[in-house]
């Protein structure tokens, strides 16, 4: 795969007469000639982290001049980026539900298909008003991106992290800090739900779910830069709802609802493990939300309320 700088760059230096628009078309080019997926987008937010400035800026103002320090960290960049390493990694931040995140090496890089997860949690928390605030369990928070945003579209809510990582929970603490919601949240490093007091309206988890031996053929941006433990599901990908789902009766209320992002492919089987511990639970028949490219992406289900 050809990773080369671009063609500017072949003497050691960019050149000095580089306008932003002109720097974000060498860099489009280059990424481009590496085979990266997004080569323009990938290019727009490189140069407009190097630079400082707002994608509306480099629409509005294609000739601003660039600094040479700014020039040399987008060819940086660039330069990791042709390397595979996510552009969301490179600067430290992923847009996640229209907010920035702090993400590190401890934490999951939120996609955009785990947005899924907020609009099925705020369809069912829609569905069972609470006037004194709903109460939300997030269950392997990594950088919190699920709880910060759901508390940051419900004002009346608290919630609890979780996570086994306190680096993660470190990252997540930052994050309610960045968006307003520190009042309201709270972070404990433990597995899963162990140990967390309380009950809860709503418990939600995009727990790892990819099978050991499927780690490896992930793309390279995935398997090389994310946490292997916020990945490997064990040998069929499910071992995290196995912990997860019998525990339910300790933190969800009778009434209220658990929301779980899944795999491809892994629709039915978890679906299974809520109707095995319906007895025990009391869990209503599980429903389904698709991502925007159609596919089941998560699962929920209602505790009845006499359970």
């Amino acid at each position: 795969m050809n990773s080369r700088l671009p063609s500017s760059t072949a003497n050691g230096m960019p050149d000095s007469g580089l306008s932003a628009g002109a720097l974000y078309r060498e860099l489009a080019a280059s990424l481009r000639a590496s085979g990266t997926p997004t080569p323009e987008l990938d290019a727009r937010l490189i140069v407009c982290y190097a630079l400082g400035i707002s994608h509306e800026t480099l629409v509005a103002e294609p000739e601003r001049r660039t600094s040479l320090p700014a020039r040399q960290t987008a060819f940086s960049y660039a330069k990791r980026r042709c390397a595979h390493e996510p552009v969301s990694r490179i600067v430290g931040v992923r847009e996640f539900r229209g907010l920035d995140f702090k993400i590190t090496p401890d934490t999951l890089d939120p996609r955009p298909d785990t947005e899924t997860v907020i609009d099925a949690s705020l369809e069912v928390l829609g569905s069972a008003p609470r006037p004194e605030g709903h109460r939300i369990l997030d269950i392997g928070t990594g950088s919190g991106c699920i709880l910060v945003s759901l508390l940051h579209e419900v004002g009346s809510a608290t919630g609890v992290g979780t996570d086994i990582s306190e680096r993660a929970l470190c990252v997540a603490r930052d994050n309610a800090s960045r968006h307003g919601v520190t009042q309201r949240a709270r972070f404990v490093c433990t597995s899963w739900s162990t140990g967390v007091a309380g009950s809860h309206d709503l418990v939600v988890s995009n727990p790892p779910y990819i099978a050991t031996g499927a780690i490896a053929d992930l793309a390279p941006d995935v398997y090389a830069y994310d946490p292997r433990s916020a990945l490997d599901g064990g040998s069929d990908g499910l071992d995290a709802y196995r912990a997860i789902i019998p525990a339910l009766r300790e933190c969800l209320v009778p009434g209220g609802w658990v929301v779980l992002e899944v795999g491809a492919g892994q629709a039915e089987a978890v679906c299974n493990m809520l109707a095995t511990t319906a007895k025990a639970v009391g869990f209503e028949k599980p429903c389904h939300w698709r991502d925007l490219a159609g596919h089941v992406r998560c699962i929920g289900a209602r505790r009845s309320p006499s359970a």
